[in-house]
Formats: structure tokens, sequence, C-alpha cells
């Protein structure tokens, strides 16, 4: 094991399957320059052929992604920012979710689809969504979540070895965070979440880059109240371990879940239905979801720190729960 940044992490995956495979090419908005990072020293390595900025056009990098992934290549389009990926969504909700079922498989799109996504750094309402909800709702499209060094290499690996079109989504602002990488060739495996911390009293489901959070968060819970919390990383939202989140809560009994997504028809509603449906007779207290009001991103600081999940606020919901943790 060695210590990486996240964002070094992911560099590192691009290298490898670049290295292993002649196929994978990548391009983007700003790719060779790297402005996140993720995406540095690749031009010089591999050249033009296989690296290469495109104009400000995301309907362009769509397009020109799965007409690439057609003909045999296997594509990372660096979309830059989630937001810029709704410009580009035709290509990727009418025709990359949908071509393989109706061509029975004969059409393989493996592409990666790369953004940052979510707030808490003052870039204001254009750069700030968390748009999985909307990627969840495709029925053909992979989502990968990672909120560690080691799954974001892991992930973007599995992303780009894939056959399926998936998207990668960064957790913007937390490149620098580090973490322990195995060393060697490993894939992180589709739809199989984690346990992270271990608790009996209240399962927290924490979504990619609510991970940090929720942990601090539980360690203020056994601390001050005495409160074991058990937390999730599901680590890819499609496909979604449905079974490690029902063990949990089946031990528990309460289900939390902290998600940067907006409210209305978040993930974290998606996986409160699940546990209301499938383990509703284990519960002994309502489910809550800490997630963003319905509202664009605050530029402000003081009101982005406001509408953003935040350990206090889960704390909050925890502590809420109409039943005693004895």
């Amino acid at each position: 094991m060695t210590k990486r940044r996240l964002i070094q992490a992911i560099n590192d995956a691009l290298v490898e399957e670049m290295t292993r495979d002649e196929r994978v090419i990548l391009f983007g908005e700003d790719v060779e320059i790297s402005l996140f990072g993720d995406t540095r020293g690749l031009a010089q390595r591999f050249g033009p052929a296989r690296i290469r900025n495109t104009p400000i056009s995301e309907t362009l990098i769509t397009g020109m992604a799965l007409g690439a992934a057609a003909a045999g290549h296997r594509v990372v389009a660096h979309m830059m920012f989630a937001n810029f990926t709704y410009t580009g969504f035709d290509s990727i909700a009418n025709q990359a979710a949908k071509l393989r079922y109706m061509t029975g498989g004969q059409a393989r799109l493996p592409v990666t689809y790369v953004a940052a996504y979510g707030g808490g750094r003052s870039i204001a309402a254009h750069h700030s969504d968390t748009p999985y909800p909307l990627l969840m709702n495709l029925g053909g499209i992979r989502v990968a979540v990672p909120a560690t060094p080691e799954d974001a290499k892991g992930l973007m690996k599995a992303c780009i070895r894939s056959d399926s079109p998936s998207f990668f989504l960064e957790a913007g602002g937390r490149g620098g965070e580090m973490g322990e990488v195995p060393e060697g060739d490993y894939v992180t495996p589709w739809g199989q979440a984690v346990v992270r911390c271990p608790g009996g009293d209240v399962t927290l489901v924490a979504i990619g880059s609510m991970l940090k959070i929720a942990l601090a968060a539980a360690e203020e819970l056994r601390q001050a109240h005495g409160i074991h919390a058990e937390v999730i990383d599901p680590r890819t939202l499609v496909p979604l371990d449905e079974a490690c989140i029902l063990a949990s809560v089946e031990k528990t009994g309460r289900l939390v879940v902290v998600d940067e997504s907006r409210d209305r028809c978040s993930a974290a509603s998606h996986i409160a239905a699940i546990v209301a449906e499938k383990a509703f007779g284990s519960l002994r207290a309502p489910i809550r979801r800490v997630t963003v009001p319905d509202v664009a991103m605050p530029y402000a600081p003081q009101l982005e720190k406001l509408v953003m999940p935040s350990v206090e606020r889960i704390v909050r919901a925890v502590q809420g729960l109409p039943d005693t943790f004895a």
C-alpha cells in the first residue's frame, strides 16, 4: 500500500489503462493542461493521437465519444464539471444509454464520462450540481461515486474496462485528500458497497463526497452521545448494493442517508424507498435524509455552507429519530 492523493490515484489509473490497452483514448475540455490534475502528463506521454483537447462543446464531446466507442475505441470523455453534461445529454440519454439494448448487445459502448460534481467551493450554481439522480434514472448507464483514493483508482479502471457506458464522478475540490492505495493492478468491483465504520445503533449511508463528514459525524455521535453508527459507502449507485444496506438496517433498525444531490428525487430518496419496501419490519424509526434543499447552489460561501450537508445536520438527524438508543 502507498499513500496517494485522490487526484493522483485517478491519474495513475489513466496511465496504467492507457499503457495496458492502446485502444484507450481520452479527450475533453482542457485535458492537455489538466485544470484538475487528473489528466496531468498524459498528453506528453501518449501524444495527440490519444489525448486531445476539444472545443468547448459538450454536444461534440458526447457525440464523438459515442461514435469512437462504437468504432472500437475505449473512450474517456472528460466533461470537466458535471453541470456541463446537461448540454451534451442527448448523446448520453438517447443514445449511449439505449444502443446496446436496441442492437441486442451487438453495439459495445465502452465510454467513461468523467466529471467533477458538488458544492463547497463557492463556484456558483453552474458548476456545483450533483446530477447522479438523472443518470441513475436512464436505465443503461453505470454510475461510480468513489470516496477514497483506493476506489478512485479501482473504479476508474472498472469504468474503462466495462463494455457499457459509465459515469465516473469526481468529488469536486476533494482531489487533495490522501489515502492508502494498493500497489499493482486492481479493479474495484461494481455493485459492492463497503462498511467504513461498524456500528449497531443506526445506519448512515454516505454517498461519495459525503463519506468524510459521515465518518466525522459517527465519531461525534460515539464520543458525545454514546451512539454507534454504522457508515456504509455505496461506491457505485448503478448497480447499487442493496443487500449491504438492507443487512445493516436489519441490524440497527434505523437509517439516515447523506446525499449531496438535491432532496427531490435524490439518490437518498431511492435508497429510502428500497429500505421502506424491503426492510420495513426492521425499522424502529422513520428514515431520515440529509440532502441539499431544492434550490440552485448559492455562490456566497455562507449560504452555500447553509444548504450543504454537514456533520451538525447528520448528528441532528440521528438525535431527532423518535426512538431511544437504549
